[in-house]
């Protein structure tokens, strides 16, 4: 499958999936924070960047790091680094957006990528 060719089912498909709360989302090899220093250290640094309500897990959507967007980025941690460090960056106070335009912004992107996380 190439980048413009359908997933499995159709977009549509994994929108509606996503929608009606069933969770399929990708298996792939993560590492937790508690068995690789380097992989702590980077989450670590990159959690400083964003907006202190970003500590607060959301229950409903807490499924523990290893589950997460961030935690399926662990083999390789400097990138994961990089990668999320660019969104805290984007979030940042100093510049000249108001944190709800950031969040909207934010928002908006999810929602036209189908994001469901």
């Amino acid at each position: 499958m190439n980048a413009y060719e359908e997933p499995r089912g159709g977009r549509r498909a994994a929108l509606r999936r996503c929608e009606e709360g069933i969770e399929q989302m990708t298996w792939i090899k993560t590492i937790r924070m508690e068995d690789d220093e380097r992989v702590r250290e980077k989450v670590m640094e990159q959690r400083e960047l964003y907006p202190m309500e970003y500590a607060t897990p959301v229950p409903s959507v807490d499924h523990g790091f290893e589950n997460s967007i961030v935690g399926s980025h662990t083999l390789f941690p400097e990138v994961m680094f990089h990668s999320f460090a660019a969104f805290g960056a984007m979030m940042s106070p100093e510049l000249p957006l108001k944190r709800e335009q950031h969040e909207m912004i934010a928002t908006m992107v999810s929602v036209t990528n189908r994001c469901c996380y």
